[in-house]
């Protein structure tokens, strides 16, 4: 039998108590984080630096878990800080150690399809005209 998948809502930050909090949601923790820690995504996470996962929790439907950031992302910062402090009270980077466990097997997005490029994929300068 198959592993059920788990959704995950999280909070990354850039340093012990930092004043830059950021909540998302994932179906693939481990992949996301590797994606913030790299900065492969641009956008608020990268300019930032918040490559610290401080806070994480668990669920099988992703509804719960969307409902569930939509909620903390209305908390003010003094609740948000007291839920990360709840799991994580020094602060740690909860996946400090996940790069050494976890190695993407392709960068991209899986359900990308490879495209050819150039001259030899037909392609033309024209084609929106």
């Amino acid at each position: 039998m198959r592993k059920p998948k788990l959704f995950h809502v999280y909070i990354m930050t850039n340093r012990t108590r930092s004043h830059v909090l950021y909540t998302g949601v994932t179906g693939d923790l481990s992949r996301r984080v590797f994606q913030h820690k790299n900065k492969l995504v641009p956008g608020f996470t990268s300019r930032y630096n918040l490559t610290r996962l401080a806070y994480y929790e668990c669920f099988f439907y992703p509804d719960a878990a969307i409902d569930r950031e939509k909620e903390i992302k209305g908390w003010r910062r003094s609740k948000k800080i007291r839920l990360v402090e709840s799991m994580n009270p020094r602060w740690d980077d909860l996946a400090e150690r996940w790069s050494e466990m976890y190695k993407p097997e392709t960068i991209g997005d899986p359900r990308e399809i490879p495209r050819p490029a150039g001259e030899s994929a037909g392609l033309r300068d024209d084609a929106s005209k």
